[in-house]
Protein backbone atom coordinates (compact mmCIF):
# COMPACT_ATOMS: atom_id res chain seq x y z
CA UNK A 1 0.00 0.00 0.00
CA UNK A 2 1.44 3.38 -0.96
CA UNK A 3 1.14 6.59 0.99
CA UNK A 4 -1.51 9.13 0.05
CA UNK A 5 -0.28 11.53 -2.64
CA UNK A 6 -1.33 15.19 -2.72
CA UNK A 7 -2.42 14.81 -6.35
CA UNK A 8 -4.94 12.14 -5.35
CA UNK A 9 -6.50 14.47 -2.79
CA UNK A 10 -6.59 17.41 -5.19
CA UNK A 11 -8.21 15.30 -7.93
CA UNK A 12 -10.84 13.98 -5.52
CA UNK A 13 -11.56 17.49 -4.28
CA UNK A 14 -11.92 18.84 -7.81
CA UNK A 15 -14.43 16.13 -8.66
CA UNK A 16 -16.45 17.12 -5.59
CA UNK A 17 -16.33 20.81 -6.54
CA UNK A 18 -17.56 20.22 -10.08
CA UNK A 19 -20.29 17.72 -9.21
CA UNK A 20 -21.80 19.73 -6.34
CA UNK A 21 -21.59 23.04 -8.17
CA UNK A 22 -23.45 21.58 -11.14
CA UNK A 23 -26.02 19.87 -8.91
CA UNK A 24 -26.57 23.12 -6.98
CA UNK A 25 -27.16 25.02 -10.21
CA UNK A 26 -29.77 22.46 -11.25
CA UNK A 27 -31.59 21.80 -8.00
CA UNK A 28 -30.69 24.21 -5.18
CA UNK A 29 -34.09 25.88 -5.25
CA UNK A 30 -35.75 22.52 -4.48
CA UNK A 31 -33.65 21.83 -1.38
CA UNK A 32 -34.71 22.73 2.17
CA UNK A 33 -32.33 24.87 4.24
CA UNK A 34 -29.31 22.82 5.26
CA UNK A 35 -28.82 22.02 8.96
CA UNK A 36 -26.10 24.30 10.37
CA UNK A 37 -23.93 21.45 11.64
CA UNK A 38 -24.45 19.12 8.69
CA UNK A 39 -20.71 18.79 8.09
CA UNK A 40 -19.67 18.62 11.74
CA UNK A 41 -19.77 14.81 11.70
CA UNK A 42 -16.50 14.92 9.79
CA UNK A 43 -14.96 16.89 12.66
CA UNK A 44 -16.01 14.18 15.10
CA UNK A 45 -14.31 11.53 12.93
CA UNK A 46 -11.19 13.72 12.77
CA UNK A 47 -11.07 13.95 16.56
CA UNK A 48 -11.34 10.15 16.83
CA UNK A 49 -8.45 9.76 14.39
CA UNK A 50 -6.29 12.24 16.31
CA UNK A 51 -6.93 10.30 19.52
CA UNK A 52 -6.09 7.05 17.70
CA UNK A 53 -2.85 8.58 16.42
CA UNK A 54 -1.92 9.77 19.92
CA UNK A 55 -2.53 6.28 21.31
CA UNK A 56 -0.70 4.43 18.52
CA UNK A 57 2.31 6.73 18.13
CA UNK A 58 4.27 5.54 21.21
CA UNK A 59 3.48 1.94 20.31
CA UNK A 60 4.71 2.34 16.73
CA UNK A 61 7.88 4.03 17.98
CA UNK A 62 8.32 1.12 20.41
CA UNK A 63 8.62 3.36 23.46
CA UNK A 64 9.56 1.50 26.67
CA UNK A 65 6.54 0.24 28.55
CA UNK A 66 4.28 0.06 25.49
CA UNK A 67 3.13 -2.98 23.62
CA UNK A 68 4.03 -3.01 19.89
CA UNK A 69 1.21 -2.53 17.40
CA UNK A 70 0.02 -5.72 15.73
CA UNK A 71 0.39 -5.79 11.96
CA UNK A 72 -3.32 -6.22 11.30
CA UNK A 73 -4.20 -3.33 13.62
CA UNK A 74 -1.69 -1.08 11.88
CA UNK A 75 -2.98 -2.10 8.43
CA UNK A 76 -6.56 -1.35 9.45
CA UNK A 77 -5.58 2.01 10.88
CA UNK A 78 -3.66 2.92 7.72
CA UNK A 79 -6.69 1.95 5.61
CA UNK A 80 -8.86 4.15 7.84
CA UNK A 81 -6.39 7.02 7.49
CA UNK A 82 -6.25 6.76 3.69
CA UNK A 83 -10.02 6.49 3.38
CA UNK A 84 -10.55 9.43 5.73
CA UNK A 85 -8.16 11.76 3.96
CA UNK A 86 -9.74 10.89 0.60
CA UNK A 87 -13.29 11.28 1.95
CA UNK A 88 -12.30 14.56 3.57
CA UNK A 89 -10.89 15.83 0.27
CA UNK A 90 -14.06 14.86 -1.58
CA UNK A 91 -16.25 16.54 1.04
CA UNK A 92 -14.06 19.65 1.10
CA UNK A 93 -14.58 19.84 -2.65
CA UNK A 94 -18.32 19.40 -2.20
CA UNK A 95 -18.51 22.22 0.35
CA UNK A 96 -16.33 24.43 -1.88
CA UNK A 97 -18.62 23.71 -4.82
CA UNK A 98 -21.63 24.70 -2.75
CA UNK A 99 -19.86 27.84 -1.56
CA UNK A 100 -19.00 28.69 -5.15
CA UNK A 101 -22.70 28.59 -5.94
CA UNK A 102 -23.90 30.37 -2.80
CA UNK A 103 -21.50 33.28 -2.40
CA UNK A 104 -22.72 35.20 -5.48
CA UNK A 105 -26.30 34.81 -4.19
CA UNK A 106 -25.74 36.06 -0.61
CA UNK A 107 -27.45 39.41 -1.17
CA UNK A 108 -30.33 37.96 -3.20
CA UNK A 109 -31.39 34.70 -1.50
CA UNK A 110 -32.00 34.67 2.27
CA UNK A 111 -31.43 30.91 2.57
CA UNK A 112 -28.01 31.30 0.99
CA UNK A 113 -26.71 33.10 4.09
CA UNK A 114 -27.48 30.23 6.46
CA UNK A 115 -26.35 27.63 3.94
CA UNK A 116 -23.07 29.53 3.55
CA UNK A 117 -22.45 29.19 7.29
CA UNK A 118 -23.24 25.48 6.99
CA UNK A 119 -20.83 25.13 4.07
CA UNK A 120 -18.03 26.91 5.96
CA UNK A 121 -18.50 24.63 8.98
CA UNK A 122 -18.49 21.63 6.65
CA UNK A 123 -15.38 22.85 4.83
CA UNK A 124 -13.46 23.34 8.09
CA UNK A 125 -14.57 19.90 9.30
CA UNK A 126 -13.54 18.27 6.02
CA UNK A 127 -10.13 19.97 6.14
CA UNK A 128 -9.68 18.71 9.70
CA UNK A 129 -10.50 15.19 8.53
CA UNK A 130 -7.92 15.40 5.74
CA UNK A 131 -5.32 16.60 8.22
CA UNK A 132 -6.16 13.94 10.80
CA UNK A 133 -6.10 11.19 8.19
CA UNK A 134 -2.73 12.29 6.84
CA UNK A 135 -1.29 12.58 10.33
CA UNK A 136 -2.55 9.13 11.33
CA UNK A 137 -1.01 7.73 8.17
CA UNK A 138 2.28 9.46 9.02
CA UNK A 139 2.23 8.17 12.60
CA UNK A 140 1.82 4.60 11.37
CA UNK A 141 4.93 4.64 9.15
CA UNK A 142 7.42 1.99 10.15
CA UNK A 143 10.24 3.74 12.02
CA UNK A 144 12.73 1.23 10.55
CA UNK A 145 11.93 2.23 6.95
CA UNK A 146 13.88 5.08 5.38
CA UNK A 147 11.91 8.27 4.73
CA UNK A 148 12.94 8.49 1.08
CA UNK A 149 12.67 5.50 -1.27
CA UNK A 150 15.88 4.48 -3.02
CA UNK A 151 16.03 5.30 -6.72
CA UNK A 152 18.10 2.18 -7.29
CA UNK A 153 15.29 -0.15 -6.27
Amino acid sequence: MSFTQPGQLVAAGLVGVVVVYLLARVGYSELPTLPVFAGATLLLIAVVEVVLALVLRPRVLRKPGTEPVESLTAARAVALAKASSLAGAIMAGCWLGLLGYLVPMLEVVAAARQDTVTAIIGLVSAAALVGAGLWLEYVLRNPDDPDEPDDAE
